[in-house]
């Protein structure tokens, strides 16, 4: 027979155990079910997270697009190659979109050419595409704040567009048969014999004395979207230049391109002015001269004494000339014409020369005799 006391206590025991298993269930059922919370909580975060960056994927990926046939719409990759002759149609998404495209769609006016703007996408058409049509196709959403609206560069997407020709049109037809390209110094020029077919080979040539001209990594290289690319052009560099491609053992030549060396500072046009002398009664010019970059356009104005009251005859013009060391300039000229010098016309003849990096102001003096 157990004894009562011993009895009590096992009975202790087994209530003690009890409890702590109860507890010790509760703690793991507990823990386990904080883990999972834990766990569905991260998962709904990672879930809401993912799906809105591959919203922002989508948005930037679709916003310009080509549309197919039957309502189907391709994503265009950064060059794409469509196909001669047939109808492009290209959508871009946004209630106030911007588009550019090659230069010579706007040249000619082309009608082949139609832009029209729906209230959740702009709609580009291009019918009967050709070679020349080869070029950067491009679209952007406009924002404006109040009356003043601008381009916004975060949504601007590009796709290079080529239309493979057949094999006599490998180049991107030109309408100018005989191009110039100036050579700075200071920053690289551009050859541009552009290709219809990206994959084909394409080489520099030099007309007289002959010779290929070699392409590395560093001094010049060939982008099939721009051409060939002088980093450091050089005085050595000028003369007769032309292009040559060959795809599936047809080479073709491109047109010719006159490369003429530049070294002129950029900035205010650098003028002199100058009047021939005479008396009463005789017909004098005043000349107002400038020197500067080839690619730089200069515009006169005058100021003199009979202004408004005596007619005179201005007429301004330019040319290329070749000065020192084979370096090409641009001689800008306005000559400011009087016919039977009177009293009136003697006093400061003032010649105002601007260009877009600033205006000069010059002056001379015609006196009487």
């Amino acid at each position: 027979m157990v004894p009562a006391g011993l009895l009590t206590m096992k009975l202790w025991v087994v209530l003690l155990l009890a409890v702590l298993c109860s507890e010790l269930q509760m703690g793991c059922c507990q823990g386990v079910k904080r883990k999972k919370d834990v766990e569905e909580s991260r998962g709904r975060r990672v879930r809401v997270r993912q799906p809105a960056q591959n919203d922002r994927k989508g948005k930037s990926q679709s916003l310009l697009t080509r549309v197919l046939d039957k309502g189907r719409f391709q994503h265009l990759a950064q060059t794409t190659l469509l196909t001669p002759g047939r109808k492009m149609e290209l959508r871009c998404k946004g209630s106030s979109i911007g588009w550019s495209y090659p230069s010579n769609l706007d040249t000619f006016s082309d009608s082949r050419l139609s832009i029209k703007q729906s209230d959740k996408y702009s709609q580009l058409i291009l019918t009967s595409p050709s070679a020349a049509d080869t070029g950067s196709y491009s679209c952007w959403v406009i924002v404006c704040d109040g009356a003043e609206c601008q381009r916004d560069q975060d949504r601007t997407y590009t796709s290079y567009i080529y239309f493979p020709a057949d094999k006599d049109h490998l180049f991107v037809p030109s309408a100018i048969h005989f191009e110039i390209v100036y050579l700075h110094p200071d920053r690289p020029a551009v050859v541009p014999c552009r290709v219809t077919e990206p994959r084909a080979e394409v080489s520099l040539h030099r007309e007289v004395p002959p010779e290929e001209i070699t392409t590395n990594t560093t001094q010049v290289t060939y982008d099939p979207t721009r051409g060939f690319v002088l980093q450091q052009p050089r005085p050595e560099h000028q003369g007769v230049f032309y292009c040559k491609a060959v795809s599936k053992d047809t080479p073709q030549v491109s047109t010719k391109y006159q490369l003429l060396y530049v070294e002129v500072p950029s900035g205010p046009p650098f003028v002199s002015l100058g009047a021939s002398s005479g008396t009463l009664g005789d017909n004098v010019n005043v000349t107002c001269t400038v020197l500067g970059d080839p690619e730089v356009e200069v515009s006169f104005s005058w100021s003199y004494p009979g202004q408004d009251q005596r007619p005179v005859h201005i007429q301004s013009s330019w040319r290329l000339v070749t000065r020192g060391m084979g370096h090409t300039t641009r001689l800008s000229q306005s000559v400011l014409t009087l016919e039977d010098i009177e009293t009136i016309d003697f006093g400061d003849y003032i010649c105002k020369a601007k260009n877009p990096y600033g205006e000069t102001i010059v002056a001379t003096k015609i006196n009487s005799a």
